[in-house]
C-alpha cells in the first residue's frame, strides 16, 4: 500500500469553504445595509488573510476609527491562529454551507482574543508552529530557523496562494516528512534520511514523534442528529491538547489511526472486542477517503461519513465523530497514510474529536 498519495495532498491544498460574511450590525452606517460578502475560504488558510478582500467591500459603510479586525460565529470570537478548515470542522458538527460568519472592524474583545494587527502576525504564528513541529520531529528546529528571508517569503507566499509545488520546494529541505513505516523520514527517492544533527547513515531507524493538535468538543450523548448540537458559546468548552504521538519501532507495522488516538486519549479510547463485520479493512478506509476527496475539492460537496457508529470504541464517554481535513475518517486506516496525506502545511495533524458527554455516571 502506498503511504504517500499524489492526489490526496492536492485535494487538501485545494479544499475551500464557501463563506457568507456579514458585517456586524453595530458597524453599519448606511441604508440599506451592505449584503454579505461571498468568499471561498481556503481550508489551509487563516481568517485574517481574507481582510484584503473584505475591507474594500465594506469600507463605504464602516464608522470612523482604527481597524482591529476579528470574526465571530454565532457570537463566539474565532481564534485567528487556528486554520480556517479546522475551525469549521470543530464548530460545525453538521457542516453549514455557506458558513455564515460575522466580521468586526471595531470593538475587539481583547479579554478573550489575542488581536491580529496585520498579516505578519499570521505569518509568524505559522512559522512558530512550523518550528514547533520541527522540534517535535527532529529534536530541534535549526533548519526552519536557518531559512533565508527569501525562502521564508516564498514559503509564506506559496501558502497564501495555495501553491503546493512552491511550498514543497522549500519544505523538502526541512527534513520533516514524509514518514515511512520504519519511522524514518523519506527523501523523494524513497531512501531514509537522517534527522537534523545526526549522521547520514543509510537505513537509519528510530522511534518517531508525530506532531498532533487535538480539539475535543463535548456534545450531548443523546443526540442522534449532530445538526441539533448546541452551538459553542465559549472556548472553555473545547479541550485543546498539543500531544505528539510517540511511535516505537516495534509498533509501526499495523499502526492505525485508532491506535494513535488510543495513545493520545486513553481516557476516551478503550479496548473493545469487535466482530469481523464491524471492522473495515485498511484498504476500504483508503478508498473511502480518496472518493470523498473529490467532494472536498468541490465546495458544494456532500460529506460522506466513513466512520460508522459500530466502529467507535469508547463507551464512556462515547466518541461521536472524528474529523480530519473535513473528512470523517475510518479509524482503521493506516496512521502513516493519515500523516503523509492529511497533515496541515504547518506539519501538525489537526484532529477534531466530538465526544458524547453522558449525564449518568
Amino acid at each position: 500500500m502506498e503511504l504517500c498519495s499524489e492526489e490526496a495532498p492536492r485535494f487538501v491544498w485545494e479544499g475551500a469553504i464557501p463563506l457568507q460574511i456579514h458585517l456586524h450590525e453595530s458597524e453599519v452606517t448606511t441604508l440599506p445595509p451592505p449584503p454579505p460578502a461571498l468568499i471561498l475560504g481556503p481550508r489551509i488558510g487563516y481568517l485574517p488573510l481574507l481582510v484584503p478582500l473584505l475591507k474594500p467591500y465594506f469600507s463605504s459603510t464602516l464608522p470612523p476609527g482604527v481597524d482591529t479586525v476579528w470574526f465571530d460565529y454565532k457570537g463566539l470570537p474565532l481564534k485567528w491562529y487556528i486554520p480556517t478548515g479546522v475551525i469549521f470542522d470543530l464548530l460545525c458538527a453538521e457542516p453549514e454551507r455557506p458558513w455564515n460568519l460575522t466580521v468586526h472592524f471595531r470593538g475587539h474583545p481583547g479579554e478573550t482574543l489575542i488581536p491580529c494587527e496585520s498579516e505578519d502576525n499570521v505569518k509568524w504564528s505559522f512559522i512558530n508552529a512550523l518550528k514547533e513541529a520541527a522540534y517535535i520531529i527532529n529534536g530541534n528546529c535549526k533548519n526552519v530557523m536557518n531559512l533565508s528571508q527569501a525562502d521564508q517569503f516564498e514559503l509564506w507566499q506559496s501558502l497564501m496562494k495555495g501553491n503546493m509545488e512552491g511550498y514543497q520546494r522549500i519544505t523538502s529541505r526541512l527534513k520533516l516528512g514524509p514518514v515511512g513505516e520504519d519511522c524514518t523520514l523519506k527523501t523523494g527517492s524513497g531512501q531514509p534520511r537522517q534527522a537534523l544533527g545526526e549522521t547520514d547513515t543509510t537505513g537509519f531507524n528510530r522511534a518517531g514523534r508525530i506532531p498532533v493538535r487535538l480539539y475535543v468538543r463535548n456534545i450531548s450523548e443523546e443526540l442522534d442528529d449532530l445538526d441539533e448540537a448546541t452551538a459553542v458559546d465559549s472556548w472553555d468548552s473545547i479541550s485543546y491538547m498539543n500531544r505528539p504521538v510517540e511511535i516505537q519501532k516495534l509498533e509501526v507495522q499495523h499502526l492505525t489511526l485508532r491506535d494513535a488516538l488510543k495513545a493520545l486519549l486513553p481516557e476516551i479510547f478503550e479496548d473493545k472486542a469487535m466482530s469481523d463485520n464491524q471492522v473495515s479493512s485498511k484498504e476500504e478506509g483508503i478508498q473511502a477517503i480518496n472518493s470523498s476527496f473529490e467532494d472536498l475539492r468541490n465546495t458544494e460537496f456532500e460529506e460522506t461519513s466513513i466512520a460508522s457508529e459500530s466502529v467507535v470504541l469508547a463507551k464512556k464517554p462515547k466518541v461521536k465523530l472524528i474529523r480530519i481535513q473535513g473528512i470523517e475518517v475510518d479509524l482503521n486506516i493506516p496512521f502513516f497514510w493519515v500523516i503523509n496525506n492529511l497533515m496541515h502545511p504547518d506539519y501538525f495533524l489537526h484532529i477534531c474529536v466530538f465526544v458524547g458527554a453522558s449525564s449518568r455516571q
